[in-house]
Protein backbone atom coordinates (compact mmCIF):
# COMPACT_ATOMS: atom_id res chain seq x y z
CA UNK A 1 0.00 0.00 0.00
CA UNK A 2 0.92 3.59 -0.90
CA UNK A 3 1.14 6.22 2.23
CA UNK A 4 1.64 9.38 1.58
CA UNK A 5 3.00 12.03 4.39
CA UNK A 6 2.08 15.66 2.90
CA UNK A 7 3.29 18.60 5.19
CA UNK A 8 2.89 22.41 3.93
CA UNK A 9 6.56 22.21 2.98
CA UNK A 10 5.68 19.37 0.34
CA UNK A 11 5.31 15.71 0.32
CA UNK A 12 7.55 14.54 3.19
CA UNK A 13 7.34 10.47 2.70
CA UNK A 14 5.57 9.00 -0.43
CA UNK A 15 6.75 5.16 -0.46
CA UNK A 16 5.15 1.67 -0.73
CA UNK A 17 4.74 0.07 2.83
CA UNK A 18 3.36 -2.76 5.13
CA UNK A 19 1.88 -0.93 8.06
CA UNK A 20 1.38 2.45 9.24
CA UNK A 21 0.10 3.38 12.42
CA UNK A 22 -1.83 6.90 12.82
CA UNK A 23 -2.74 8.94 15.83
CA UNK A 24 -6.66 9.88 15.68
CA UNK A 25 -9.08 11.47 17.96
CA UNK A 26 -10.08 7.72 19.09
CA UNK A 27 -6.95 6.43 19.17
CA UNK A 28 -3.84 4.98 17.35
CA UNK A 29 -5.26 3.33 14.64
CA UNK A 30 -3.30 0.38 12.04
CA UNK A 31 -3.45 1.00 8.53
CA UNK A 32 -2.60 -2.15 6.02
CA UNK A 33 -3.37 -2.77 2.30
CA UNK A 34 -7.00 -2.78 1.43
CA UNK A 35 -8.64 -1.41 5.00
CA UNK A 36 -11.33 0.10 4.78
CA UNK A 37 -11.74 3.52 2.82
CA UNK A 38 -12.43 6.55 5.81
CA UNK A 39 -11.73 9.67 6.84
CA UNK A 40 -10.42 10.90 10.21
CA UNK A 41 -9.08 13.52 12.27
CA UNK A 42 -5.38 12.89 13.24
CA UNK A 43 -3.89 14.08 16.74
CA UNK A 44 -0.99 15.14 17.60
CA UNK A 45 1.35 12.03 17.98
CA UNK A 46 3.56 9.30 16.46
CA UNK A 47 3.32 7.87 13.22
CA UNK A 48 4.73 4.94 12.65
CA UNK A 49 5.77 2.67 9.25
CA UNK A 50 6.66 -0.52 8.62
CA UNK A 51 8.02 -0.91 5.28
CA UNK A 52 7.85 -4.76 5.37
CA UNK A 53 5.80 -7.15 7.17
CA UNK A 54 8.87 -8.93 8.66
CA UNK A 55 10.85 -5.71 9.81
CA UNK A 56 11.92 -5.73 13.12
CA UNK A 57 10.25 -2.36 15.37
CA UNK A 58 13.77 -0.92 14.81
CA UNK A 59 13.70 -0.86 11.58
CA UNK A 60 10.01 1.46 11.74
CA UNK A 61 10.39 4.72 10.84
CA UNK A 62 8.82 7.49 12.64
CA UNK A 63 7.54 10.66 12.76
CA UNK A 64 6.36 13.27 14.66
CA UNK A 65 3.22 15.07 13.82
CA UNK A 66 1.54 18.13 15.22
CA UNK A 67 -2.08 16.24 14.04
CA UNK A 68 -4.13 16.70 10.68
CA UNK A 69 -6.60 14.80 8.33
CA UNK A 70 -6.23 11.12 7.37
CA UNK A 71 -8.03 9.74 3.90
CA UNK A 72 -7.67 5.85 3.82
CA UNK A 73 -8.74 4.79 0.20
CA UNK A 74 -8.24 1.74 -1.86
CA UNK A 75 -5.12 3.16 -3.08
CA UNK A 76 -3.53 3.67 0.00
CA UNK A 77 -3.02 6.60 2.92
CA UNK A 78 -2.92 9.77 2.45
CA UNK A 79 -2.58 12.02 5.60
CA UNK A 80 -2.06 15.88 5.45
CA UNK A 81 -0.36 17.98 8.55
CA UNK A 82 0.78 21.11 9.04
CA UNK A 83 3.73 19.76 10.22
CA UNK A 84 6.06 15.74 10.42
CA UNK A 85 9.16 16.15 11.92
CA UNK A 86 11.32 12.32 10.78
CA UNK A 87 12.49 10.76 14.38
CA UNK A 88 16.44 11.06 12.88
CA UNK A 89 15.71 14.79 13.40
CA UNK A 90 14.85 15.02 16.52
CA UNK A 91 17.67 15.08 19.10
CA UNK A 92 17.15 14.21 22.58
CA UNK A 93 18.10 16.99 24.31
CA UNK A 94 16.85 19.59 22.41
CA UNK A 95 13.59 17.87 22.36
CA UNK A 96 13.97 17.95 26.21
CA UNK A 97 14.63 21.99 27.07
CA UNK A 98 11.93 22.84 24.43
CA UNK A 99 9.62 20.59 26.50
CA UNK A 100 10.87 22.71 29.45
CA UNK A 101 10.44 25.96 27.98
CA UNK A 102 7.03 25.00 26.42
CA UNK A 103 5.84 24.68 30.17
CA UNK A 104 7.52 27.85 31.52
CA UNK A 105 5.53 29.61 29.32
CA UNK A 106 2.10 27.46 30.45
CA UNK A 107 2.92 28.35 34.10
CA UNK A 108 3.11 32.00 32.82
CA UNK A 109 0.01 32.20 30.46
CA UNK A 110 -2.12 34.94 31.97
CA UNK A 111 -5.51 34.57 30.07
CA UNK A 112 -7.11 31.27 28.33
CA UNK A 113 -5.94 31.74 24.70
CA UNK A 114 -1.95 31.97 26.15
CA UNK A 115 -2.74 28.67 28.35
CA UNK A 116 -4.17 27.08 25.20
CA UNK A 117 -1.46 27.91 22.94
CA UNK A 118 1.09 26.70 25.44
CA UNK A 119 -0.73 23.78 25.92
CA UNK A 120 -0.71 22.88 22.81
CA UNK A 121 3.29 24.05 22.51
CA UNK A 122 3.37 21.45 25.47
CA UNK A 123 1.86 18.87 23.48
CA UNK A 124 3.98 18.58 20.13
CA UNK A 125 7.35 19.12 22.19
CA UNK A 126 6.21 16.00 24.73
CA UNK A 127 5.46 14.21 21.22
CA UNK A 128 8.74 15.34 19.63
CA UNK A 129 10.58 14.06 23.01
CA UNK A 130 8.46 10.42 22.57
CA UNK A 131 9.92 9.77 18.96
CA UNK A 132 13.13 11.28 20.63
CA UNK A 133 13.38 8.48 22.77
CA UNK A 134 12.10 6.16 20.42
CA UNK A 135 14.81 6.55 18.45
CA UNK A 136 17.38 6.30 21.28
CA UNK A 137 15.65 2.95 22.62
CA UNK A 138 15.66 1.50 18.84
CA UNK A 139 19.27 2.46 18.08
CA UNK A 140 20.18 1.06 21.82
CA UNK A 141 18.80 -2.55 22.32
CA UNK A 142 18.95 -4.60 25.79
CA UNK A 143 21.39 -6.83 25.15
CA UNK A 144 19.00 -9.64 26.51
CA UNK A 145 16.26 -9.04 23.87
Amino acid sequence: MRFQLVTLTGITFDEEIYQVVLPTLDGDISVFAHHMPLVSVAVPGIITVRHKAGDRDEQQEVFATDGGIIEVTREGVRMLVDEATPGDAIHEQDARDALARARALKAEAKDAVSLEQAQALVDREATRLKVAELRKHHRHPLKNN
